[in-house]
């Protein structure tokens, strides 16, 4: 620790107690993967388990007849 008037100077050893064990990234790493891994699972589910003609011209289809009605 170095002192320079008011100012106190600290080395990069000295601020973060002489360790850097990169635990952070691979913490980082984890969780995204975890992330990308629960929003597929609840996308192909929800995928799976809606019905066949949903979307596109199913429902415009259906909505024009129900129109005409």
């Amino acid at each position: 620790m170095e002192r320079q008037g008011e100012e106190i100077h600290v080395s990069t050893a000295e601020a973060s107690a002489g360790e850097t064990p990169h635990i952070v990234r691979y913490v980082l790493f984890f969780g995204l993967i975890l992330a990308i891994l629960a929003m597929s699972a609840i996308w192909i589910t929800g995928a799976l388990s809606s019905p066949v003609e949903t979307g596109g011209i199913a429902d415009s289809q259906r909505a024009a007849a129900q129109m005409e009605e």
